[in-house]
């Protein structure tokens, strides 16, 4: 792509776990980025993350994505745009209001308005997920292997009244099924690219102001870590994969031509908790052994699910960090955070 040094990236959600990776694999190429965020306070967070990015790096305040409008001004002169904000929750207390709607209508807010207000973006990405593709009613499913062409089958019926993993999980799949719904009826200048990530562990950049305020995946690693449990849980989502490896699938996709209108199952592959706690034993110094929990889970893994990467390999050239490497840098990442956190 010419002159990457005069296109603004628009990316929502900018201050998340993900998004945050995102930005910088993004201003690391050399475009300007533009990111949507809550506050002003929280656009000072992010801006302290990339002091060597200062002029390069600018923020819109979108205060409630599923909002009529929310994104036509954020939209406004950008080449393109990743869109990594969705509500993430396990607990909501109405699935409707507080998953199902602003996961579907952010979406959709952001496409129309790319559509009314930026006919010069030819490209957007969109953060999905493995939860959009798995069929929960299966559990592990030893004897298929998931591809792009899963799709979990929840209808939005079914998820206003279901528990909230289930419903969280139909709200990524509804939210996609909208964004491929949506260019498929207005054929708009742009073409669509989605990234459908499993676990995605990895070192935390973004901004944590509690250890008890983590992200998901990054909480589901430092409870080995810190003590808190003395057995090793079931794996509950036995696939995963590294953010630096995500960010990585969100600049390629969006830079290549074969990615124009696919999606992409970003995976490493499968993994177990067992191994996750030997590799913290074993490979990361800084942590107390006596404090992660050791054994086999019911003395026998289950065989699960097969997960399957290759057109990740093959349409954007992908080579995946390994579990080691990931679950090492996580920890390492944690442990500064608590040492900063402290002080």
């Amino acid at each position: 792509m010419s002159n990457i040094e005069n296109q603004t990236i628009l990316i929502t959600g900018a201050s998340g776990f993900v998004a945050t990776h995102v930005v910088r694999v993004f201003l690391q190429r050399g475009y300007r980025v533009r990111g949507t965020v809550r506050s002003e306070q929280t656009a000072d967070k992010v801006r302290e993350i990339f002091p060597q990015y200062k002029g390069k790096l600018s923020f819109t305040i979108v205060k409630d994505i599923a909002q009529p409008g929310a994104f036509d001004e954020a939209v406004k002169d950008v080449q393109g745009i990743i869109h990594t904000a969705s509500p993430f929750s396990f607990s909501a207390q109405d699935q409707e209001r507080d998953l199902l709607q602003p996961a579907i209508r952010g979406t959709s807010e952001l496409l129309e308005a790319a559509k009314r207000h930026a006919p010069q973006v030819t490209r957007i990405v969109i953060t999905s997920s493995f939860a959009a593709i798995v069929n929960l009613r299966k559990g592990y499913w030893p004897e298929h292997t998931y591809t792009e062409a899963d799709w979990n089958p929840e209808t939005y019926e079914q998820a206003k009244v279901a528990d909230g993993s289930t419903a969280y999980c139909a709200s990524k799949a509804l939210a996609e099924k909208a964004a491929w719904e949506f260019v498929d009826r207005e054929k708009p200048n742009f073409t669509l690219s989605t990234i459908c990530p499993p676990m995605v562990y990895g070192p935390v950049e973004h901004h944590v102001s509690s250890m008890d305020r983590l992200n998901e995946s990054a909480a589901d690693i430092y409870r080995f870590m810190n003590g808190s449990l003395k057995e090793i849980p079931a794996t509950g989502f036995p696939a995963w994969v590294d953010v630096r490896d995500v960010a990585e699938a969100h600049l390629r996709a969006f830079e290549s031509d074969q990615a124009a209108n696919e999606r992409f199952f970003v995976t490493a592959g499968n993994y177990t908790y067992e191994q996750v706690c030997e590799i913290l034993r074993t490979k990361v110094p800084g942590v107390a052994k006596e404090q992660v929990p050791a054994g086999k889970v019911d003395n026998e893994t289950p065989r699960v699910y097969g997960v399957s990467n290759e057109k990740v390999r093959t349409r954007l050239g992908i080579e995946f960090y390994s579990l080691e490497a990931s679950v090492k840098d996580t920890a390492e990442s944690l442990l500064n955070l608590e040492k900063k956190l402290s002080q």
